[in-house]
């Protein structure tokens, strides 16, 4: 993460403040305390309707990062695509996975959670299966509540439930941000990324008006920033004068060591505890909690 300090501003005897890539000063978040017991969980949905953004990167890492840091995670796959699932080395065929919850086939969310090799960190899998999920909940009553009934069962059980939404607006998306209590959208530092978010946060609101009156924004979260590029710069300047606070301090840069990580199967803290990306993900984890999305 690159820092710069504003030398003109400094006052005789006073360090200058370190700035973020966000153009505000930098804030150092200490390590939280431990919890003292665990549950109900906050569920947070990671969304935005443009694919190739680092939802599902940042569901993994955030979700790793937390559980490093004691709290008790379930991260829910809600894409057909399974990456998140991959991602962790989960299997997502021949198991119990959110279709089969959404639909009821499976009645209770326990028997389709998976304990990942690392510690605090569940998984709900999902498969192509999912894609079909749509059209068989439909003429469900109240279909845009299914998986925050599906939810409701086992949120005492965790501290943070994740979702690692799809790319779309549709019913599997609205289900997500009906169940949640916040959303945290990723956002690549690239122009046609920045063009969707308007979108995205209207679509938010009609959903606290209509739905989930308790949902916030959470954050908007910078990811694939490269410091290097005049247009990365840019597109997250433009991003903190349009959103300001609701712009997450903490940034994540662009790195071939995600998809290696992704290879194998492993969250980038694991993969590679002492990069750059696994401290930005701690970061995050620490400004969450700092900000009270997370206890």
């Amino acid at each position: 993460m690159t820092v710069q300090r504003d030398d003109a501003a400094v006052l005789p005897g006073l360090e200058p403040p370190v700035m973020g890539p966000t153009g505000r000063p930098l804030t150092v978040f200490p390590p939280p305390p431990p919890l003292k017991g665990h549950g109900p969980a906050r569920i947070i949905s990671l969304c935005n309707q443009k694919g190739g953004v680092g939802k599902t990167t940042s569901t993994i890492n955030l979700g790793a990062a937390l559980a490093e840091y004691g709290r008790r995670v379930l991260a829910i796959d809600f894409d057909p695509q399974g990456a998140l699932s991959a991602g962790l080395g989960v299997p997502t065929h021949d198991v119990p996975t959110i279709y089969d919850l959404l639909l009821g086939s499976v009645t209770n969310p326990a028997d389709a959670i998976i304990h990942t090799a690392y510690p605090g960190l569940d998984v709900i899998p999902a498969n192509i299966d999912l894609s079909a999920a749509e059209v068989h909940l439909v003429n469900e009553v109240a279909r845009e509540t299914i998986l925050a009934r599906v939810l409701r069962k086992v949120s005492d059980q965790y501290d943070v439930i994740l979702i690692d939404c799809q790319p779309s607006l549709g019913l599997l998306t609205v289900n997500a941000l009906t169940a949640a209590h916040g959303v945290l959208i990723p956002l690549e530092c690239e122009y046609f990324a920045l063009r969707g978010v308007a979108l995205l946060v209207e679509t938010i609101d009609k959903v606290r008006d209509r739905l989930n009156p308790a949902i916030e924004l959470d954050g908007i979260l910078a990811t694939m920033y490269d410091s290097r590029t005049l247009h990365s710069r840019e597109v997250l300047e433009r991003v903190v004068e349009t959103f300001g606070d609701r712009v997450l301090e903490t940034v994540i840069g662009r790195t071939v060591k995600f998809p290696d990580a992704s290879v194998a199967g492993a969250p980038i803290t694991t993969f590679a505890p002492e990069h750059s990306a696994a401290t930005a993900y701690r970061q995050l984890a620490r400004e969450l909690i700092a900000r009270g999305a997370v206890a």
